[in-house]
Protein backbone atom coordinates (compact mmCIF):
# COMPACT_ATOMS: atom_id res chain seq x y z
CA UNK A 1 0.00 0.00 0.00
CA UNK A 2 1.18 3.03 -0.96
CA UNK A 3 -0.13 6.58 -0.78
CA UNK A 4 -2.44 7.83 -3.60
CA UNK A 5 -1.18 11.33 -4.88
CA UNK A 6 -4.06 13.57 -6.06
CA UNK A 7 -2.53 16.99 -7.88
CA UNK A 8 -5.05 19.93 -6.47
CA UNK A 9 -5.36 23.02 -8.60
CA UNK A 10 -4.84 26.20 -8.41
CA UNK A 11 -1.27 25.35 -8.01
CA UNK A 12 -0.43 21.94 -8.65
CA UNK A 13 -0.20 21.04 -4.55
CA UNK A 14 0.06 17.10 -3.95
CA UNK A 15 -2.74 16.20 -1.93
CA UNK A 16 -1.85 12.09 -0.41
CA UNK A 17 -4.68 9.78 0.62
CA UNK A 18 -4.02 7.19 3.22
CA UNK A 19 -5.96 4.22 2.41
CA UNK A 20 -5.60 2.07 5.66
CA UNK A 21 -7.85 1.55 8.97
CA UNK A 22 -8.35 4.96 9.43
CA UNK A 23 -8.55 6.69 6.08
CA UNK A 24 -6.78 10.15 6.18
CA UNK A 25 -5.30 13.04 3.50
CA UNK A 26 -2.12 14.57 3.78
CA UNK A 27 -3.44 18.34 3.14
CA UNK A 28 -6.50 19.10 0.92
CA UNK A 29 -5.58 20.96 -1.68
CA UNK A 30 -7.26 24.46 -2.82
CA UNK A 31 -10.35 23.36 -4.90
CA UNK A 32 -12.88 21.69 -2.68
CA UNK A 33 -15.10 20.35 -5.78
CA UNK A 34 -12.05 18.88 -7.58
CA UNK A 35 -10.87 17.55 -4.19
CA UNK A 36 -14.35 15.39 -4.01
CA UNK A 37 -14.46 14.11 -7.25
CA UNK A 38 -11.01 12.89 -7.09
CA UNK A 39 -11.68 11.61 -4.02
CA UNK A 40 -14.87 9.80 -4.89
CA UNK A 41 -12.83 7.21 -7.12
CA UNK A 42 -11.24 5.29 -4.11
CA UNK A 43 -13.36 6.37 -1.03
CA UNK A 44 -16.66 8.05 0.33
CA UNK A 45 -15.15 11.37 1.20
CA UNK A 46 -17.45 11.05 4.42
CA UNK A 47 -14.64 7.82 4.99
CA UNK A 48 -11.95 9.89 5.67
CA UNK A 49 -11.23 10.51 9.11
CA UNK A 50 -8.39 12.32 9.50
CA UNK A 51 -6.69 15.73 7.43
CA UNK A 52 -3.17 15.87 8.36
CA UNK A 53 -2.43 19.83 7.11
CA UNK A 54 1.47 20.59 6.70
CA UNK A 55 0.40 24.44 6.41
CA UNK A 56 -2.43 26.24 6.34
CA UNK A 57 -1.58 28.47 2.82
CA UNK A 58 -4.81 28.18 0.31
CA UNK A 59 -2.91 25.90 -1.93
CA UNK A 60 -2.81 23.32 0.52
CA UNK A 61 -6.00 24.09 3.12
CA UNK A 62 -8.66 26.38 1.09
CA UNK A 63 -10.58 23.13 0.81
CA UNK A 64 -10.83 21.87 4.36
CA UNK A 65 -13.91 23.88 5.28
CA UNK A 66 -16.00 21.47 2.86
CA UNK A 67 -14.16 18.52 3.58
CA UNK A 68 -14.78 19.16 7.33
CA UNK A 69 -18.61 18.90 6.44
CA UNK A 70 -17.86 15.43 5.64
CA UNK A 71 -17.00 15.25 9.56
CA UNK A 72 -13.22 14.52 9.21
CA UNK A 73 -11.13 15.46 11.98
CA UNK A 74 -8.60 18.35 10.84
CA UNK A 75 -4.86 18.42 12.25
CA UNK A 76 -2.84 21.30 12.35
CA UNK A 77 0.09 22.57 14.35
CA UNK A 78 -1.03 25.45 17.38
CA UNK A 79 1.12 28.24 15.45
CA UNK A 80 -0.11 27.30 12.33
CA UNK A 81 -3.50 27.87 13.71
CA UNK A 82 -2.36 30.91 15.30
CA UNK A 83 -0.99 32.53 12.10
CA UNK A 84 -4.45 31.02 10.11
CA UNK A 85 -6.52 33.18 12.71
CA UNK A 86 -4.61 36.28 11.93
CA UNK A 87 -5.27 35.93 8.33
CA UNK A 88 -1.20 35.93 7.54
CA UNK A 89 -0.96 32.81 5.73
CA UNK A 90 -4.49 32.98 3.15
CA UNK A 91 -2.44 35.32 0.90
CA UNK A 92 -5.35 37.24 0.17
CA UNK A 93 -8.26 34.10 0.02
CA UNK A 94 -10.86 34.27 2.24
CA UNK A 95 -11.08 30.85 4.07
CA UNK A 96 -11.68 29.80 7.99
CA UNK A 97 -11.47 26.22 9.97
CA UNK A 98 -10.86 25.44 13.49
CA UNK A 99 -8.94 22.52 13.36
CA UNK A 100 -9.95 19.50 15.77
CA UNK A 101 -6.24 18.53 16.99
CA UNK A 102 -3.75 20.72 17.77
CA UNK A 103 0.08 19.36 17.78
CA UNK A 104 3.42 20.83 18.71
CA UNK A 105 5.81 18.09 17.11
CA UNK A 106 6.26 14.48 18.63
CA UNK A 107 2.73 13.11 18.53
CA UNK A 108 2.28 10.12 16.89
CA UNK A 109 -0.70 9.13 14.96
CA UNK A 110 -2.03 5.76 14.37
CA UNK A 111 -3.92 4.81 11.27
CA UNK A 112 -3.23 0.54 11.03
CA UNK A 113 -0.44 0.40 9.04
CA UNK A 114 0.64 3.12 9.00
CA UNK A 115 1.93 5.65 12.00
CA UNK A 116 2.54 8.78 11.19
CA UNK A 117 4.81 10.86 13.41
CA UNK A 118 4.17 14.91 13.81
CA UNK A 119 7.59 16.76 12.51
CA UNK A 120 7.63 20.18 13.49
CA UNK A 121 9.48 21.59 10.65
CA UNK A 122 9.55 26.33 10.29
CA UNK A 123 10.71 28.01 7.51
CA UNK A 124 8.35 27.99 4.93
CA UNK A 125 5.89 28.93 7.81
CA UNK A 126 5.88 29.24 11.42
CA UNK A 127 3.98 26.40 11.55
CA UNK A 128 4.48 24.23 8.95
CA UNK A 129 5.47 20.45 9.77
CA UNK A 130 5.94 17.50 8.12
CA UNK A 131 4.43 13.69 8.63
CA UNK A 132 7.22 10.96 8.97
CA UNK A 133 6.44 7.06 9.20
CA UNK A 134 9.59 5.39 10.30
CA UNK A 135 8.85 2.21 9.76
CA UNK A 136 7.67 2.63 5.58
CA UNK A 137 10.63 5.52 5.94
CA UNK A 138 7.80 7.71 4.49
CA UNK A 139 8.19 11.32 4.90
CA UNK A 140 5.26 13.81 3.88
CA UNK A 141 7.21 16.91 3.80
CA UNK A 142 4.53 20.02 2.80
CA UNK A 143 6.27 23.02 0.96
CA UNK A 144 9.16 22.24 3.40
CA UNK A 145 11.85 20.45 0.99
CA UNK A 146 10.90 19.11 -2.52
CA UNK A 147 12.62 16.61 -5.41
CA UNK A 148 14.60 19.77 -6.28
CA UNK A 149 14.61 22.35 -3.67
CA UNK A 150 13.11 24.18 -0.74
CA UNK A 151 10.00 26.08 0.13
CA UNK A 152 9.86 29.70 -0.02
CA UNK A 153 10.81 31.54 2.97
CA UNK A 154 9.60 34.75 2.44
CA UNK A 155 5.62 34.81 2.94
CA UNK A 156 4.76 35.87 6.38
CA UNK A 157 5.98 33.88 9.35
CA UNK A 158 9.18 32.08 7.18
CA UNK A 159 12.31 32.59 7.82
CA UNK A 160 15.50 30.57 6.11
CA UNK A 161 17.59 29.76 8.97
CA UNK A 162 14.26 27.93 10.89
CA UNK A 163 13.77 26.51 7.55
CA UNK A 164 17.64 25.13 7.62
CA UNK A 165 17.31 23.81 11.01
CA UNK A 166 14.15 21.80 9.59
CA UNK A 167 16.16 20.93 6.71
CA UNK A 168 19.17 19.46 8.88
CA UNK A 169 16.70 17.61 11.16
CA UNK A 170 15.15 15.40 7.81
CA UNK A 171 18.69 14.89 6.85
CA UNK A 172 19.12 12.77 10.25
CA UNK A 173 15.95 10.93 9.21
CA UNK A 174 15.92 7.32 7.91
CA UNK A 175 13.97 8.61 4.87
CA UNK A 176 13.55 6.24 1.90
CA UNK A 177 10.81 7.67 0.33
CA UNK A 178 9.68 11.70 -0.22
CA UNK A 179 5.88 12.56 -0.79
CA UNK A 180 6.23 16.52 -1.00
CA UNK A 181 3.28 19.02 -1.59
CA UNK A 182 4.52 20.03 -5.20
CA UNK A 183 6.76 18.56 -7.73
CA UNK A 184 7.48 14.96 -8.01
CA UNK A 185 7.33 11.88 -5.20
CA UNK A 186 10.77 10.23 -4.70
CA UNK A 187 11.02 6.45 -4.00
CA UNK A 188 13.99 5.58 -3.06
CA UNK A 189 17.28 7.20 -1.71
CA UNK A 190 15.09 10.58 -0.59
CA UNK A 191 18.04 11.31 1.70
CA UNK A 192 20.48 11.94 -0.88
CA UNK A 193 17.96 14.39 -2.07
CA UNK A 194 16.69 15.87 0.89
CA UNK A 195 20.93 16.30 2.00
CA UNK A 196 21.11 17.85 -1.41
CA UNK A 197 18.69 20.66 -0.92
CA UNK A 198 20.33 21.65 2.25
CA UNK A 199 23.83 22.27 0.87
CA UNK A 200 21.88 24.83 -1.64
CA UNK A 201 20.04 26.77 1.14
CA UNK A 202 23.61 26.38 3.40
CA UNK A 203 25.65 28.07 0.07
CA UNK A 204 22.61 30.44 -0.12
CA UNK A 205 22.63 31.63 3.47
CA UNK A 206 26.72 31.36 3.92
Amino acid sequence: MKPIRIVTPPLGANVYLILDEKIALIDAGGDSAFLIKALRRFVNPKDVEYIFLTHSHFDHAMAVPDMKKFGCKVVMHSLEFDLLKRGLTTLGYIYYFEPDILVRGGEIFDLGSVRLKVIHSPGHTAGSVCYYEPDKRWLFSGDTVFKHGFGRYDFPSGNPYDLMKSLELLASLDVECLYPGHEDVVEGNAKDYILKNLEVLRSLLF
